[in-house]
Order: structure tokens, then C-alpha cells, then sequence
């Protein structure tokens, strides 16, 4: 039997990427799969196409994390349509790189807005809809929640995003012990390099092997991998662990010989 057959989990930012790498994965385990998109909407409908041709069932839900009353509302509709949510991922994250001398304000508050708050806009109203399951008689449920290995490195040109990821590290610790009487669990996935049309977008280097070489595994990671690592944490294997963050690196982030310290790796906002 599939792990995840008859339930019905909710990704954000979805259409591409790690979050569409996590949809994949979980449908193809047997989840129903709420598509959230912001943007990219043609690659949204694809994913849908195939978690259908993998025998499931799919949501396509526009709506912008950052904006609390759009995510409300999209998990209504998400509920209304399978009557149930059992997993969340809150994956939606923007990058918009440059240093605090520099850094303006507007672009520094959208990384705020998307990959702080819009993670927690989608994991409190995921922990509301899974405590009124419980108080049915529905117990248990699962949300992760995308960090990043930012959250303990201090990477130069990126002070808004590492303060962010740090934040959501923080969050899923208090959340694991707030909803741990309902047995839901709470926990991070924290990706290095992840082989992604934003990573791409941000990194200057023109050769994937020029992005490669700090990482000890030689290569950077697949959206399919962090997937694999979702469903590990949210099926019922997992069931004992709560608040933890699980890194997925290729060991970059304890290198030795790491050294990120050019704020010119970076590139423009994606």
C-alpha cells in the first residue's frame, strides 16, 4: 500500500522547482495534492496533469502566501474539495539578494512578506484545520515547513532571507510543542543547493560545476530529493519526531573549505 493513500496534502509554490518535486513525490505515494502557485501557472496545470496520470487527484489554487486572506481562503476551498487536509508543506520562499548597506526596503520586506510570514500564514491555518480534524476524532496530521541551510549560515547579500529561514526554524520548534497534544507533527526540511530554476536564476556562475565546487557530494540537489525527504517526515515513519530540522546538503553547509563570502555570486531578483 502507498503511504499516503486516500490523504490530501497542501504544497505551496508548487508549479516548479522543490515544491513541485515534493507534489510529485507525495502523489506519486498515493496523496491527493492541493497545486498552490503564485506565478507560472501554465507549469502549475502540468504538475496537476501529472499527479492525474499517477491515478490522483489535484487542486489548482492560485494565491499569493504573502497575502493572509488569499492563503484563508485557499484552504477553505482546499477543504471544501476533499473535505480534509492531513499535510501541508509551506515551500513558498523568495531570494531577493543584496547587502544591508544596499538593500532596499520594498524588496526587503517581500522576502519577509513570502518566505517569513506567508510560511507562517500556511502553517497556522494548516494547524487550525488539522485541530478542528482532531476534535472530530481525526487525530495526527503533518506540516513541514521549508528552511534552509541559511538559517545557520550567515551568507553575505542575503541578510533578509537568513533572517527569515532562521525565523521559520523557530517557528516549527514552538509549533511542534503547542500542537504536540493533537499529534500533530511539526518540522523543517533545511535545503542546500538545490538544482532549481530560482537557484539557477540567482547564482551567476555559468557552469553548474562552477556551483559545485564547495559541495562535497560534487553536485547539487535534486527538487526529487528534498521530495523524498517530505514524505519521509510526513508519513507515519516519522510519527516520533517533532521540531527537528532535517539538512539536506550534500554536506556543503559543514565544508571546511566553504567560502561564500563575495556578495558578487549572487545575481539579480528572480
Amino acid at each position: 500500500m502507498k503511504r499516503f493513500e486516500g490523504k490530501v496534502a497542501l504544497i505551496t509554490g508548487a508549479s516548479r522547482g522543490i515544491g513541485r518535486g515534493i507534489a510529485l513525490c507525495l502523489a506519486a505515494e498515493g496523496a491527493d495534492i492541493v497545486v498552490n502557485y503564485r506565478s507560472h501557472g501554465d507549469e502549475a496545470q502540468e504538475v496537476a496533469g501529472r499527479i492525474r496520470q499517477m491515478g490522483g487527484r489535484s487542486l489548482v489554487y492560485r494565491a499569493d502566501v504573502a497575502e493572509r486572506g488569499a492563503v484563508a481562503e485557499m484552504f477553505s476551498q482546499a477543504v471544501e474539495h476533499f473535505d480534509r487536509i492531513d499535510i501541508a508543506v509551506a515551500n513558498a520562499g523568495i531570494n531577493i539578494p543584496g547587502s544591508v548597506l544596499e538593500a532596499e526596503w520594498e524588496s526587503t520586506l517581500r522576502v519577509f512578506q513570502v518566505s517569513q510570514f506567508g510560511t507562517y500564514h500556511t502553517a497556522q491555518m494548516a494547524a487550525r484545520q488539522m485541530v478542528k480534524q482532531a476534535e472530530r476524532g481525526h487525530h495526527g496530521g503533518k506540516i513541514i515547513l521549508v528552511g534552509s541551510i541559511h538559517e545557520a549560515l550567515a551568507v553575505p547579500g542575503s541578510a533578509a532571507y537568513n533572517m527569515a529561514k532562521a525565523a521559520v526554524g523557530h517557528l516549527a520548534r514552538t509549533m511542534a510543542l503547542e500542537l504536540a497534544p493533537y499529534h500533530i507533527n511539526v518540522n523543517v526540511v533545511a535545503p542546500g543547493r538545490i538544482d532549481t530554476p530560482s537557484t539557477r536564476g540567482l547564482l551567476k556562475w555559468e557552469l553548474p560545476e562552477d556551483a559545485n565546487r564547495h559541495i562535497p557530494w560534487g553536485r547539487m540537489g535534486t527538487p526529487e530529493e528534498i521530495g523524498k525527504a517530505v514524505a519521509y517526515l510526513a508519513s507515519d515513519d516519522a510519527d516520533y519526531i517533532a521540531g527537528a530540522t532535517l539538512v539536506i546538503d550534500g554536506g556543503f553547509s559543514i565544508n571546511l573549505d566553504l567560502r561564500v563570502g563575495d556578495s558578487d555570486i549572487w545575481g539579480k531578483e528572480i
